[in-house]
C-alpha cells in the first residue's frame, strides 16, 4: 500500500530511499570511513531493524558492514542484539556499563538513535574513548535537542508521550520506545563531553525525511514546511562524525 511518504516522495521507487533519508547520509560517511582491516563497533545495534522484511536491498547491503570491515562488534542493552543478522560478535551490555572491549581495540563506533538515551555522558564519551584507536571515529545520528523532535520530548509528559507517538508515528514499533535524556544532543553537549584536547568534531545539523505526521498529507505537508523554515540550529537531526585524535592516548 502506497504511504503519504511515497506520494510526497516519489523517487522513493528508484532505489528505496527519499532525498533527504538520514540514514542514508548519515550511513554515506560511513562508508566512506570505513576499511577492510577495521573493527567497527555498533553500540545500540538492537535487532538489526535496518534489515527487517521490507527494507530495499540498496538499504540493506547500504547499512551492512560485514564483508566490509574485518569484524563487526554488536552491543546493546536489549539481549535481542544476539539475534542481529549482521554482526560477528555480540554482547548484552549494561546501561552506563563498562563495555566488554580492550583498550584501543576498535576502529570506528556507530550509534543511530542511541544517544538520546545516554543519562551520563562524561562516562559514556570516556568508555568511547578508552576503546577507541588513536585516530578512531565515533559516529552518532541523533535527534538534535533544539529541533522539533528534541523540544517535544522534552516537554510533553511521559504519560502523554506514548498515547502521541502512536497517533504521529503508528507504525514505530513499541519495543523500540526507551528512556530518553536528551544530555548530549547538541554539538555544544557532545563537545563537553568529548574534550576537545583529545577529539577533533566534524558534526552538523540536518533535516531528514519528515516524520510524526501521522501519515496524512497534510500532516507531512505542515512537518515539510516547518522543517524547511527552521535555521540550521534548529534542524531535526545531529550527525556526529568525532575524531580521537592520533596522539591521544586511552
Amino acid at each position: 500500500m502506497m504511504t503519504v511518504t511515497d506520494r510526497w516522495r516519489p523517487e522513493t521507487a528508484a532505489g528505496g530511499f527519499t532525498r533527504d533519508d538520514e540514514d542514508i547520509a548519515f550511513y554515506t560517511r560511513i562508508n566512506a570511513l570505513v576499511r577492510p582491516d577495521m573493527v567497527l563497533v555498533d553500540l545500540g545495534a538492537g535487532r538489526g531493524s535496518r534489515f527487517d522484511e521490507g527494507t530495499s536491498p540498496f538499504r540493506k547491503d547500504f547499512c551492512n558492514f560485514q564483508g566490509k570491515v574485518k569484524h563487526v562488534i554488536g552491543l546493546d542493552v536489549d539481549p535481542v542484539v544476539m539475534e542481529h543478522p549482521h554482526l560477528d560478535e555480540a554482547h548484552v551490555i549494561e546501561p552506563g556499563g563498562r563495555l566488554p572491549l580492550a583498550d584501543s581495540s576498535v576502529d570506528i563506533i556507530v550509534c543511530e538513535w542511541v544517544i538520546e538515551h545516554v543519562e551520563h555522558p562524561q562516562e559514556f564519551a570516556d568508555e568511547i574513548h578508552r576503546v577507541l584507536k588513536p585516530g578512531g571515529w565515533f559516529c552518532a545520528l541523533t535527534p538534535n535537542s533544539y529541533g522539533y523532535v528534541g523540544i517535544s520530548n522534552r516537554i510533553i509528559p511521559d504519560s502523554v508521550k506514548d498515547r502521541l507517538m502512536r497517533l504521529v508515528w503508528p507504525e514505530r514499533p513499541h519495543e523500540d520506545v526507551f528512556p530518553t535524556f536528551y544530555r548530549m544532543n547538541t554539538m555544544g553537549s557532545v563537545r563537553r563531553a568529548f574534550g576537545e584536547e583529545k577529539w577533533t568534531h566534524h558534526g552538523y545539523t540536518a533535516n531528514g525525511t519528515p516524520r510524526y505526521h501521522g501519515n496524512t498529507a497534510i500532516g507531512f505537508a505542515a512537518v515539510a514546511f516547518f522543517q524547511a523554515i527552521m535555521p540550521p540550529p534548529m534542524r531535526t537531526n545531529l550527525l556526529v562524525f568525532s575524531q580521537k585524535r592520533p596522539d591521544a592516548a586511552s
